[in-house]
């Protein structure tokens, strides 16, 4: 009743009737909370074992433990480090060929061999295509799209599976090079974001041969150390795709952990240090400037100079427009993103369909190409501005067609002549022809199944209207000296990429890193702040938008406004199954087998009530402490009832870590003999004896703040007594949603099913 209540009121005082609607409207392809995605417990049980642990091995031992975990974050940085130059190494190999064999084919080409050209190119286009879409397809899926998503809910307590496997990293690896050298909308850096997390998540489960290190490795075994060397790897992946270490650990806790602390905040950044720093040292290298940390060529944006990026006071409200720009921009990037990914998910259902989409949208890139270089054969540039492979069509002896100059060179070179080139190198016509063809290119690749991110595209068209912009300028004031192309481009590309993720802090230090220049730095943060502004008061990010749509319970950072009248008695689940202390193993097996709840109340004895009172709570026992289910299948394959099992906290502790390595909890494979059933399984060492508890007139909003702080998966609800009455889990939580669309604000309850 309450929650009704508070939406009528809701309606009345922030909505209108029209507003109302459009809400409804939008949400009824995003209004539920999936069941099939679980929680990930990152609070520490601190049963008994632990305590025996931590007593007998002491100082020493933790001091250990830290050396290792700081050696663990080095490797993630450096392996990290690696497979981004990996990336970027097989991408150029792949592409050089490419754009080579298009040039060619384009200079040499007459009247009758435009046939020719044409399949050659579907051909380079269509084959990397495939093969990366077959790979997200077919073999895993999880390697589709930019993974930046499925990093944000695991960061923030949501069980991904498969998301972090082997198979997965390679598929990602694999995809993302297909992708980018196909010139399909897609950059690698969204991917690289994923492939960090993925190597962070998987080195503290390495199977070491050496016995001591192999023990040391087992206190690594649980959700809340495997968050964390993820976060690292993540804070990696954007430190070595950007040259930002800096921005990459922003990036990391400002989007991604729901948890963060001084010493956590330090390990990531040496993290991302050790991965920029490998990364720049062999580009270096690979350039020919072996040991040259400064080089211009490896900022990035490419270095600009401070002449470059200077800039006047008056400049500020022209910066301040282009960020509310963006933000309009990118809220409408967003919501066409969001019908074209619910038609997907409505009509491109089957494997093969989503096969035959890629290639479609593989085709069209080909046509938009093809249209674009000799529908405006005779539009050309100097050749002083060539760039390896611009073709001349029907320019004369020194020009080359300035579309291809679009067309057959990879996007970060891209990025860099959009930006440093001079104002007369670019006519607005050839730059609004591909900013729209790009456009839509981009809005047909996101979402697409294939390794592929929207960073780097994204910084492109914002890259081609800021230079728009600055030609709007330039005819406005044909005589000022202050309109310098390269800065306003710079803004473009700054404030499209975040009126899509609605990144602002992080953004800025990465746009800061990436130009070696920190003179620029305060209109940056004007222009992406309103950005920010504009692009929430529309809609949200578009990474939000993808969540929302796959019905993942992600926990926003603050609860939802006006419910503090929303208390856990309206929220809990009341069909709770306790077990005792000691139980015997058939009852165990029962429970396991009969539900598909993964924590069960410890209780004491329950006491009966008789009541007529329809809201009184029944009580299920007194609370004793928690027990999950993964912990009980594991008891029960090591046949932790027995009285020949180990006693020592060792070798009882070793046995969930090595089962949480290897994750094989799974009830079906038990195999109890009927003595064995018989026995008592005793849970006093091995349950949480003191689980986060609140009572029923507990607060949503304060509900909201311990699990998205602590990082909790349940939260028992209890009476006056003590007694357990209900427990509230992340989905009875995620399922209260604040709706703001426009300006209009709405709480709305979400559906949950499968």
């Amino acid at each position: 009743m309450k929650l009704q209540e508070l939406n009528a009121r809701g309606q009345s005082s922030v909505s209108t009737v029209s507003s109302t609607r459009l809400i409804r409207a939008r949400s009824k392809s995003i209004n539920f909370v999936s069941t099939k995605y679980e929680s990930l417990d990152y609070d520490i049980c601190e049963n008994m074992l632990v305590v025996d642990e931590e007593r007998s091995k002491g100082y020493n031992y933790i001091m250990q433990i830290n050396i290792i975990r700081y050696i663990l974050f080095l490797v993630i940085g450096l392996l990290v480090g690696l497979i981004t130059l990996f990336i970027d190494f097989s991408i150029q190999f792949l592409t050089q060929p490419k754009y080579r064999i298009l040039r060619v084919l384009t200079d040499e080409c007459h009247k009758h061999c435009y046939i020719y050209l044409y399949v050659v190119w579907c051909l380079l286009v269509m084959v990397p295509t495939a093969i990366g879409s077959f790979l997200a397809i077919y073999v895993e899926s999880e390697s589709s799209g930019s993974g930046v998503p499925a990093v944000l809910c695991y960061l923030n307590g949501v069980s991904m599976p498969r998301m972090m496997t082997l198979k997965t990293l390679v598929c990602k690896v694999a995809g993302v090079i297909c992708a980018v050298v196909a010139g399909l909308g897609a950059g690698k850096e969204g991917p690289l974001i994923h492939i960090g997390t993925i190597i962070g998540g998987l080195i503290p489960s390495m199977n070491i041969p050496n016995r001591k290190i192999s023990s040391y490795m087992n206190y690594f075994q649980n959700d809340k150390e495997r968050r964390d060397f993820s976060a690292g790897g993540a804070a990696a992946g954007v430190a070595a795709a950007f040259g930002a270490p800096i921005g990459g650990v922003l990036m990391s806790l400002e989007e991604g952990t729901s948890f963060w602390s001084v010493l956590l905040m330090w390990r990531i950044f040496i993290c991302g240090i050790i991965s920029s720093f490998f990364f720049n040292f062999f580009l270096s290298w690979h350039h020919g400037h072996s040991g040259k940390m400064a080089y211009d060529e490896l900022f990035f944006f490419g270095k600009f100079s401070d002449a470059e990026l200077r800039y006047e006071v008056f400049e500020l409200p022209l910066f301040i427009l282009m960020g509310a720009i963006g933000g309009l921009i990118g809220a409408l990037c967003v919501e066409l993103n969001m019908w074209l990914t619910v038609f997907r998910s409505r009509f491109i259902k089957k494997k093969w369909q989503k096969f035959l989409e890629a290639m479609m949208v593989a085709f069209i890139t080909v046509n938009f190409g093809v249209f674009s270089i000799y529908a405006m054969s005779n539009v050309c540039l100097p050749v002083n501005y060539r760039p390896d492979n611009a073709v001349q069509v029907n320019c004369k002896e020194n020009e080359v067609n300035i579309q291809s100059y679009f067309w057959f060179q990879i996007q970060e070179n891209m990025l860099k002549h959009l930006l440093h080139s001079p104002i007369a190198v670019f006519q607005a016509v050839p730059l609004l022809v591909h900013l729209l063809l790009y456009s839509i290119m981009i809005l047909l690749t996101t979402g697409l199944s294939i390794s592929a991110g929207l960073f780097i595209p994204n910084l492109i068209v914002g890259a081609l209207w800021g230079r728009l912009f600055c030609i709007g300028l330039k005819y406005l004031f044909p005589h000022a000296d202050w309109i310098i192309p390269g800065k306003y481009a710079l803004v473009g590309a700054a404030v499209q990429l975040a009126g899509m993720v609605r990144c602002t802090i992080s953004l800025s230090v990465v746009v800061i890193e990436a130009t070696g220049n920190i003179t620029f730095a305060l209109p940056v943060m004007f222009a992406l702040a309103t950005t920010k502004w504009i692009g929430d008061f529309i809609s949200e990010g578009v990474y939000e938008m993808q969540i929302n749509l796959r019905g993942l319970p992600i926990l926003p950072t603050d609860p939802p406004p006006l419910t503090s009248n929303i208390t856990a008695e309206e929220i809990m689940s009341t069909s709770v199954v306790t077990i005792p202390t000691c139980v015997v193993v058939a009852e165990v097996l029962a429970k396991l087998k009969n539900t598909n709840f993964h924590c069960f109340p410890v209780v004491g004895q329950s006491t009966l009530v008789n009541t007529q009172d329809p809201d009184f709570l029944i009580p299920y026992g007194q609370l004793e402490g928690l027990i999950l289910r993964s912990q009980l299948i594991v008891l029960l394959m090591n046949k932790a009832f027995e009285e020949s099992h180990p006693a020592d906290f060792e070798t009882r502790l070793n046995m969930f870590r090595k089962a949480y390595a290897c994750q094989q909890v799974d009830v079906e494979s038990l195999e109890l003999t009927t003595a064995e059933k018989e026995m008592v399984l005793d849970l006093r060492a091995y349950m949480n004896p003191s689980p986060y508890s609140v009572r029923a007139v507990t607060s949503l909003p304060r509900i909201f703040r311990l699990f998205r702080s602590l990082g909790l998966r349940h939260i028992i609800v209890v009476n006056n007594v003590n007694q357990v009455v209900g427990i509230v889990t992340r989905k009875d939580l995620a399922r209260f949603r604040l709706w703001v669309h426009r300006g209009n604000m709405r709480l709305k309850e979400l559906r949950v099913h499968s």
